[in-house]
C-alpha cells in the first residue's frame, strides 16, 4: 500500500507546472532588486513596451530593444553599446510568475552555462518617463 501512495505522490508533483501568465509581464514598470559582490542591495528599475526597454540604474538610463520570441522568452539588445561586452545581446524567460512578480532567467544569447536567476516585481501597468528614487 505504501508503495502504492508513493507512487500517487511522484505522479501528481510531477505533473505539476508552475504558473505562467507571461502576457501580462511583457509591458509596464518594474523593480529588480539584486545584491552586489560586497553584499549591498542593488534597486534597478525597468519600464517596458512591447519594442523597447528602459533601465534606471545608479542615475544612469539605458535602453534596449525587446524581441519577444515566445509569450515567455525575449531577446534584449542595447540601443547605444558603449563597448563589446554591451554589443551582446541577453536572453531573458519568465520561468514563473505570481499576482505581481516573475521570476526569470537571464544569459548572453547561446550561453547555456552562466545563467543566472532574478525576480522582477511589477510597480505600475502602464511605462513611465521617467522613475526616480
Amino acid at each position: 500500500m505504501k508503495k502504492y501512495y508513493l507512487t500517487l505522490c511522484f505522479l501528481f508533483f510531477s505533473c505539476y507546472q508552475q504558473e505562467r501568465n507571461c502576457l501580462q509581464f511583457q509591458t509596464g514598470t518594474f523593480e529588480f532588486e539584486s545584491t552586489s559582490s560586497n553584499g549591498k542591495s542593488l534597486k534597478t528599475y525597468f519600464t517596458r513596451t512591447n519594442d523597447i526597454e528602459v533601465d534606471y540604474f545608479n542615475n544612469t538610463i539605458d535602453s534596449s530593444y525587446v524581441t519577444w520570441v515566445s509569450d515567455c522568452e525575449c531577446i534584449l539588445k542595447k540601443i547605444n553599446p558603449k563597448n563589446l561586452s554591451e554589443e551582446k545581446s541577453i536572453q531573458m524567460k519568465i520561468l514563473s510568475t505570481s499576482l505581481d512578480e516573475y521570476t526569470f532567467e537571464y544569459s548572453y544569447v547561446g550561453d547555456i552555462v552562466n545563467k543566472k536567476r532574478g525576480r522582477a516585481k511589477k510597480i505600475n501597468n502602464k511605462p513611465l518617463e521617467k522613475i526616480t528614487d
